[in-house]
C-alpha cells in the first residue's frame, strides 16, 4: 500500500501507476491521500509500506530517495500588472494578498521559506488544502500564489510566472521504515517510480 500526500498524488502518479500496471499486471496497488503528517503516521503504525511525500521528512526510523526535483512559480491572476512577465521576484508582489495552502500541508512550509528568503511577510486573505481551489480563486482575481510546477496547468485567468529563486524548489521522494522488508511487488513499485522518464517540462509546454 502506497501513501501519498495530495499536493504530489494526482500529478505524480496517474501515468506511473498506468506503467506499473502495464508491466506488472497482476499487482493491485491501493493507495492512501493524506497529509504529510498522517501519511507519515499510517507508515510508522505499518498500515502503509510506502509514503509518497516532499523531502525532508525526519526520523531515524525512516529512509528517503529523492525521484525529483520541480521548481516554483508565482501564479497571479491574468489581469495582474505583471502578468505580462515571464518570470518574477517575490519582493515585486510584496503588498499583493496571498493564498496558501492550510496548515498540515508541507508545500505551505516551502511557501513560507521562499518568502522568508525575499524578507516577504505575506498578507494571506485565503487558505484552502487544493491547489485547485487556490487557482479558481487566483483565476476571480482574490490574490496570488506560489505552486509547484505540477500544478501548472492552462487555466483562464491565470497566468503562471518562473519564480527567480535558485533555492526555491520541491523535492519529491518515497519513504519507508528502515527495517521494514520490502516485498518482490513493492520493490517493483519503487523501482517504476525512480525510473520512470521525467516528462519534458510541464511548464515550457503548456507556458509555450
Amino acid at each position: 500500500m502506497l501513501g501519498a500526500i495530495p499536493t504530489i498524488a494526482p500529478y505524480f502518479l496517474p501515468s506511473r501507476l498506468v506503467a506499473f500496471a502495464k508491466t506488472y499486471p497482476g499487482i493491485q496497488v491501493s493507495i492512501v491521500e493524506e497529509t504529510t503528517a498522517v501519511v507519515l503516521g499510517h507508515l510508522r503504525e505499518g498500515n502503509i509500506d510506502l509514503a509518497l511525500v516532499a523531502l525532508p521528512v525526519h526520523g531515524d526510523e525512516l529512509v528517503t530517495v529523492e525521484l525529483s526535483r520541480e521548481p516554483l512559480f508565482v501564479v497571479l491572476p491574468q489581469k495582474h500588472r505583471l502578468a505580462k512577465q515571464s518570470s518574477i521576484t517575490l519582493r515585486e508582489i510584496d503588498n499583493d494578498p496571498f493564498l496558501l495552502l492550510k496548515d498540515g500541508h508541507c508545500f505551505r512550509e516551502t511557501t513560507v521559506a521562499a518568502c522568508r528568503r525575499a524578507r516577504l511577510r505575506p498578507r494571506v486573505v485565503f487558505e484552502s488544502g487544493h491547489f485547485s481551489t487556490i487557482l479558481a480563486m487566483v483565476a476571480a482575481g482574490m490574490g496570488v500564489s506560489i505552486v509547484p510546477e505540477m500544478a501548472v496547468e492552462s487555466r483562464a485567468g491565470c497566468r503562471f510566472l518562473k519564480l527567480l529563486d535558485q533555492r526555491s524548489f520541491r523535492r519529491i521522494g518515497l519513504a519507508h521504515l528502515r527495517n521494514h522488508y520490502q516485498t518482490r511487488p513493492q520493490r517493483a513499485l519503487v523501482e517504476t517510480l525512480r525510473e520512470f522518464p521525467a516528462e519534458n517540462s510541464r511548464a515550457v509546454r503548456l507556458l509555450a
